[in-house]
């Protein structure tokens, strides 16, 4: 009987035997010495999912930080949806392919990438990790990974450790503010422009009302000793703090006529607005709902990707996030359309449980299931995945 860190080895041995590990190593940081992948010590091997990374992750920070990453918004049913339906979706494997060797290499907006897989904007770094941005660009550097940091988490120190797109919440949407933030970009040596479209007004997010969260722990982290807990707020309050609520799509207009860098919009999920973004000359779009956090009720991602992907009508590359856990979700996707999927909670875990190790950890442990998985299902490329792939709920098989 095989243990399950013998297990992980040997899926990590799998995926070293593609021609996607013999590239990272060759292009990876490394120190004179030492070899790619790294060695982990055992605890960091503890974990053999992201599932698991989660629960590492849970045991070692505050309940505070925990309510605020791993939570939703009110009921949490879009939290809950975006898994749900990617376990819904069932896979039709082709077999009698020569899969001997597997290739999850991609181009995306000129930019060439290991695999499919991105590391998202995300909030609350800093709750779990002082300098938790750095960190998890430092890597995604190591991993070659794609890296969108959040407009909070921009340092200058971020410059050329990781290939990056620079995401934006914005505040009040003016034109001298997207022209100022595009020009920032491409001197900060970003390669492309994220803005965040779905973040109108602050969310009503019960878990940190019910913990009397203090936004301010965000940037300091939550105090070891008697945290200071705000007043309980209200529904109606939280709801009256605005975020973005004049972006329109002029705003696009304003940011791509200020620099040359692309352009991607996240929080897409009607049709109708992803031809907008193709009208109005975005260069990408990411199927988001912001992982349940903004309104509650919404469709899950890869329920609402379909239909984005046939509005642009292959015109832009069209992303996904929300609930990715698994290299079967990835191919799921993929299958529909998906150029390449992000994820945030589960690195984000990665950072709490072991900093940049773990980070590195969640990002290998993904890709080694995606190739694995492309083998299984006799897909050998990218390229190879398709519709067929995938069969949705009430379809025959």
């Amino acid at each position: 009987m095989i243990d399950r860190r013998q297990a992980l080895r040997s899926l990590l041995s799998f995926a070293a035997a593609s021609p996607l590990w013999p590239r990272l190593a060759a292009a990876a940081p490394q120190r004179k010495g030492t070899v790619y992948p790294p060695t982990y010590s055992d605890e960091v091997m503890g974990p053999v999912s992201l599932h698991e990374m989660e629960e590492a992750a849970r045991k070692k920070i505050h309940q505070m930080a925990y309510d605020f990453i791993a939570g939703g918004v009110e009921d949490e049913l879009t939290l809950r949806a975006n898994r749900e339906a990617l376990t819904r979706i069932q896979l039709r494997p082709r077999v009698m392919v020569d899969v001997s060797r597997i290739d999850p290499t991609l181009e995306l907006l000129g930019q060439k990438m290991e695999s499919p897989i991105i590391l998202a904007p995300t909030g609350g770094k800093e709750l779990v990790l002082p300098g938790g941005d750095r960190t998890a660009a430092q890597a995604a550097a190591a991993t070659r990974t794609l890296y969108v940091v959040a407009s909070a988490g921009w340092k200058q120190e971020l410059k050329g450790a990781a290939p990056v797109w620079w995401q934006n919440t914005l505040g009040q949407a003016t034109k001298a503010a997207a022209q100022g933030f595009a020009r920032r970009s491409a001197d900060a040596g970003c390669s492309a422009i994220c803005v965040t479209v779905d973040n109108q007004y602050q969310s009503n997010r019960e878990r940190n009302n019910r913990n009397r969260f203090d936004y301010g722990y965000m940037q300091t982290g939550v105090p070891e000793e008697n945290p200071k807990r705000q007043p309980l707020s209200p529904a109606v309050a939280a709801m009256l703090q605005p975020h973005t609520p004049n972006l329109t799509w002029e705003y696009v207009d304003w940011v791509k006529g200020a620099g040359p860098l692309p352009v991607i919009l996240k929080g897409i999920l009607a049709a109708e607005d992803a031809r907008l973004a193709v009208a109005r000359g975005v260069d990408a779009v990411i199927v988001s709902n912001h992982g349940g956090r903004q309104l509650d009720s919404v469709l899950p991602t890869i329920e609402a990707l379909p239909s984005v992907v046939e509005a642009v009508e292959g015109k832009i590359p069209v992303l996904m996030d929300g609930g990715i856990r698994r290299g079967t979700d990835i191919l799921k996707a993929l299958a529909l359309g998906a150029k390449a999927i992000l994820i945030g909670r589960p690195y984000v875990w990665g950072l709490a449980a072991f900093g940049q190790a773990g980070v590195q950890r969640v990002v290998e442990l993904l890709r080694a299931e995606l190739v694995v998985s492309m083998g299984l299902a006799g897909k050998p490329n990218l390229a190879a995945i398709d519709r067929s792939l995938v069969r949705l709920p009430g379809e025959k098989p």
